[in-house]
């Protein structure tokens, strides 16, 4: 059995789930999830906390208890307390606005661009430069995070670009003469 799916999920102050055959929904706070169940895994709730089990004979079951329960839990931490990405602007000129449910962007292109956002997804721009995508689904925020960043990825000799707020960009030296 895989020793992530050993690990019982608890369940929050406020947070509840829901178990049939065909999903699993956990609500909560800031919003409610759904995922659908997988055959080969069994999900019980017992004393206010969440187990995952594999069926007996399933293949890969061992495998997908521990997939199951990780998304899982990721579901329980986003409807208690929810998920965020932070990205950094680095570059001259170059600025983020929120607007709704819009981010506009400029950055060095000849137009500005405009990207919407999915449902369940919120953003900030507490400064130009800094942009905090906030949700719910933890793979929705990283999935909205990453399309941001797609539009102009840091490049390795000046570092300008969008970054993640804790990504390293290693810097290549200048071609000598």
């Amino acid at each position: 059995m895989s020793r992530v799916a050993k690990n019982p999920i608890a369940l929050p102050q406020g947070v509840t789930a829901k178990i049939s055959a065909e999903k699993i929904s956990v609500a909560g706070p800031l919003g409610a999830l759904d995922f659908a169940a997988n055959s080969a895994v069994d999900v019980v709730l017992e004393d206010g906390h969440l187990l995952c089990r594999p069926v007996e004979g399933a293949a890969n079951a061992d495998a997908l208890s521990g997939t199951v329960r990780a998304i899982v839990a990721n579901m329980v931490t986003g409807v208690s307390q929810g998920f965020s990405r932070k990205l950094t602007l680095v570059g001259v000129g170059y600025r983020a606005q929120a607007q709704g449910e819009t981010l506009n962007l400029t950055l060095g292109f000849s137009h500005p661009v405009a990207h919407k956002m999915p449902a369940g997804i919120k953003v900030e721009t507490p400064t130009q430069t800094e942009i905090i995508v906030k949700g719910v689904d933890k793979q929705l925020v990283g999935q909205v995070a990453a399309e941001i960043r797609a539009y102009r990825k840091p490049e390795p000799y000046k570092g300008k670009g969008v970054r993640y707020a804790d990504e390293v960009i290693i810097l290549k030296e200048t071609k000598k003469k």
